[in-house]
């Protein structure tokens, strides 16, 4: 029994490690348990077998443990740093190891929580970077000693932030035509839907309107789908330049006044790659669809497919107004639009390169645009051979894009 006490003692002082830490109670509640029934079975072990054949493995210095944690962990006894853990001093400095610990962390939200420790969480933002965002902890121990977890929280605000502006966005996007067509309705039942041609330009405005907001609608779905199936590689034959063909041959079947200046070529044999038919469909439509929104009337709209040491590049080329380099980085985020009233004119959503980014993300592929204003814009998409599978994992990452001015 006599063993069995400071057993006990050293878990339940493991479980309140583990809880200062991860603030929960099950990771406490299993630590405890599992401390216990430790030392039950070591006092068993310690009837049959002599002391002298087991020698106690050493425990690990307490910096060596806290430095395998991830999220940034202070020791603080009587108001000063005793111990920083790796990610700390990462964040803060090596400096702040014997300084007070609210000039360490220098946060007036900080200070409140260190003047009394209760363990619940503080949101902090600004600490190592300005736009960095942590959830901090801060618990007393039995011995006097207070623990500081930092844990961040940046990539998670970050998602949220995108997540907001998006509702803001599609909500404003809809909310446009909807005011527009719900004003026309007004109109016509109060006056002007006794005269014929005022009611036919009213209703055609009103359809163009709707469908406005059909296509955003569309766009919304379609770039919801692409998301949910990121993570699972298509598996699809597709040959790319049969689709190119029959995207181009649906385009020039469309009455648009650009109809006849598109034109589309495969530069040699190009292989069947590993894809999704109906997401790369989209991104031809998208991608040969702006050039052709965006492109000077009467030049050619240019779409070609070529085998390149990467994998194939389909490659689209407009003779337009180009885009600023100032704009280039920020072309695939949804709804930015570099001249929105021009956009919405011609029918533009401004989620279709978005959309076209997270179809060559999931494809493991590689998306460059390149642009001079007053000559044109050229986009280039590179998807990976199914001979050399995953590649462009990586350059297709982050932004999505490798923008060229």
């Amino acid at each position: 029994m006599r063993g069995i006490l400071p057993a006990i003692g050293t878990a339940l002082g493991a479980a309140a490690c583990v809880f200062v830490v991860d603030g929960r109670w099950e990771g406490p509640a299993i630590a405890l348990v599992g401390g216990i029934a430790a030392a039950l079975l070591a006092r068993g072990w310690d009837e049959t077998v002599p002391s002298a054949a087991l020698p106690a493995p050493a425990a690990p210095p307490l910096d060596e443990v806290l430095d395998a944690v991830g999220d940034a962990v202070l020791l603080v006894d009587r108001g000063r740093v005793v111990l920083a853990n790796r990610a700390a001093r990462d964040v803060l400095g090596a400096h702040v190891v014997g300084e007070d610990a609210r000039v360490a962390i220098r946060h007036p939200a900080a200070a409140a929580a260190l003047a009394q420790p209760d363990g619940r969480p503080v949101d902090l933002v600004g600490i190592g970077a300005r736009d960095r965002h942590w959830a901090m902890r801060v618990a007393g121990t039995s011995g006097g000693l207070v623990v500081i977890d930092l844990h961040d929280r940046t990539e998670h605000a970050a998602a949220e932030r995108m997540r907001v502006d998006f509702v803001a966005n599609a909500s404003h996007e809809l909310r446009t035509p909807l005011a527009s067509i719900l004003g026309y309705i007004e109109t016509l039942d109060d006056e002007a839907g006794e005269e014929p041609a005022l009611r036919r330009r009213f209703l055609t405005i009103m359809m163009a309107e709707a469908q406005r907001m059909q296509r955003l609608v569309e766009d919304l779905i379609s770039l919801s789908r692409i998301e949910a199936d990121k993570f699972r590689l298509p598996d699809q034959s597709v040959d790319l330049g049969m689709l190119m063909a029959e995207v181009c041959a649906e385009l020039r079947g469309s009455g648009s006044p650009r109809a006849m200046d598109v034109e589309c070529a495969t530069a040699g044999e190009v292989p069947p790659i590993a894809g999704d038919r109906a997401q790369l469909s989209q991104l031809f439509h998208n991608l040969i669809g702006n050039a052709m929104k965006y492109g000077r009337a009467a030049t050619p709209v240019v779409a070609r497919i070529e085998r390149v040491t990467a994998g194939i590049s389909i490659v689209v080329t407009d003779q337009g107004d180009g885009i600023a380099s100032e704009h280039l980085p920020r072309l695939t985020e949804r709804f930015y639009r570099v001249d929105p009233g021009r956009s919405r004119s011609l029918g533009g959503t401004g989620l279709g390169l978005a959309i076209v980014k997270h179809i060559v993300e999931r494809h493991r592929g590689r998306l460059d645009i390149a642009s001079r204003p007053g000559i044109g814009t050229t986009v280039t998409v590179t998807l990976p051979h199914p001979a050399t599978p995953g590649a462009g994992l990586g350059a297709g990452s982050g932004a999505g894009a490798v923008i060229k001015e």
